[in-house]
């Protein structure tokens, strides 16, 4: 029911954390994959490691993109196209943290920083792979988005702001896209164990406050996400578009 075989995805932050968790899983089930990142390094460790998982019929492709780069986005989609021939699903993940910045204190330049790569990002890829999806007559989009876009994060406002700005992004290409055979929805992760998050969840004030108030009591990990992937770029999800999905360990209903 999910095999994948014949897909092409594009995974922008595909070099760890969730998004390696998305494109492990579509590796898994024979997709295609292109993974894009800014530290060089990442990519080719995440490139062999998918390779190592999909066997020796794997295809994986890593680029070096900056999301927030308008000609860097540009160039990358087309060179995945020139690798892979097409794109069925395109999962926007790459994400900069809030940094804690008080809100009263926060400078323009600051607020820039992070709307550069999340939102300005997820538009630029997300144009792309429309302008391509429409020349194929469909295709699956999903944007990684947080729960702080449901529940307030004080001194991470700005990064809030553009969670809940690409769960609106999402919804509005579903609607507007649909009659393209485009759909397109969003992923709320909880607090998964990456990169990102590392420094907080290790803390015991963190652990004390936040653990107890996961249903599952554990972190979620980026392997959590392989599963949604495949799903959303799987024919199965033909009928799924401008849905927001929790994969939070029931945080969000606590």
């Amino acid at each position: 029911m999910f095999d994948l075989t014949g897909k092409v995805a594009v995974v922008t932050g595909g070099n760890g954390g969730i998004g390696l968790g998305f494109a492990e899983g579509l590796v898994e089930h024979g997709a295609g994959v292109c993974i894009w990142g800014t530290n060089e390094g990442k990519n080719a460790a995440a490139k062999a490691r998918l390779e190592a998982l999909g066997g020796a019929g794997a295809k994986v492709l890593a680029l070096r993109c900056d999301v927030g780069d308008e000609d860097a986005v540009v160039a990358a989609f087309a060179r995945t196209v020139e690798v892979f021939g097409h794109v069925d699903a395109c999962f926007a993940n790459a994400g900069v943290g809030g940094g804690g910045a008080r809100f009263d204190a926060m400078t323009l330049a600051e607020w820039h920083r992070v709307f550069r790569v999340n939102m300005d990002g997820v538009m630029l890829t997300f144009r792309e792979a429309v302008k391509h999806m429409k020349t194929r007559g469909g295709g699956s989009l999903v944007v990684t988005s947080s729960g702080t876009a449901r529940f307030g994060a004080a001194g991470s406002e700005h990064y809030s702001a553009t969670k809940a700005g690409v769960i609106a992004l999402a919804q509005s290409l579903a609607v507007g896209q649909a009659r393209y055979g485009i759909r397109a929805n969003a992923i709320i992760p909880g607090w998964i164990e990456t990169a990102m998050t590392e420094r907080a969840l290790a803390t015991e004030v963190f652990q004390n406050r936040v653990l107890k108030r996961i249903p599952q009591r554990r972190w979620g990990q980026p392997d959590d996400f392989r599963a949604i992937a495949v799903y959303f770029a799987s024919d199965e999800s033909s009928y799924h578009t401008g849905d927001t999905i929790a994969v939070d360990g029931g945080v969000s209903h606590f």
